[in-house]
């Protein structure tokens, strides 16, 4: 089956700029000989406007370049759909990333995307809310929330 790529990528992930990662992933992803398509990350994390696109255009991965934030959101928002999930950790944290071995060098994950197999993950609810990350309590849940709070994160 020819794969064809959905990528979702947060602009204001994490502490650098990302001006030049939609180029760089159009570029390895057409050498690559994937086709694919580029959309913004969204603050509510519905995706559910890009149902049809995903059935119309035979969508078979969803790449999420940002942080813990964005992987939850649009893996939440896809998760019932049979897609592939691939992650470009660019987030300030990337714990789910950094666990399941994928480097933060936008290079080095963009070619286990291309060449790697994926792995199933776990995912849970938590008072009803759907997480497919670490997570923390206490201390460490009280410093990830000042710090996404930050205006100069």
């Amino acid at each position: 089956m020819k794969r064809h790529i959905l990528y979702i990528i947060n602009p204001i992930a994490g502490t650098k700029s990302r001006g030049s990662l939609h180029q760089l992933i159009e570029q390895k992803t057409k050498a690559a000989g994937f086709e694919y398509i580029v959309h913004p990350s969204i603050a509510n994390s519905n995706y559910s406007f890009l149902y049809d696109i995903i059935s119309e255009k035979k969508i078979t991965d969803v790449v999420i370049a940002g942080g813990d934030g964005t992987v939850n959101g649009v893996v939440n928002s896809f998760r019932n759909l049979e897609v592939q999930f691939g992650i470009l950790p660019c987030g300030s944290g990337n714990g789910l990333a950094l666990t399941a071995g994928i480097p933060k060098n936008i290079n080095s994950a963009l070619k286990i995307i291309f060449n790697g197999k994926s792995d199933l993950t776990d995912a849970f609810l938590v008072n009803n809310h759907f997480a497919c990350m670490l997570c923390g309590l206490g201390f460490d849940a009280q410093v990830a929330h000042d710090f996404a709070a930050d205006p100069n994160r």
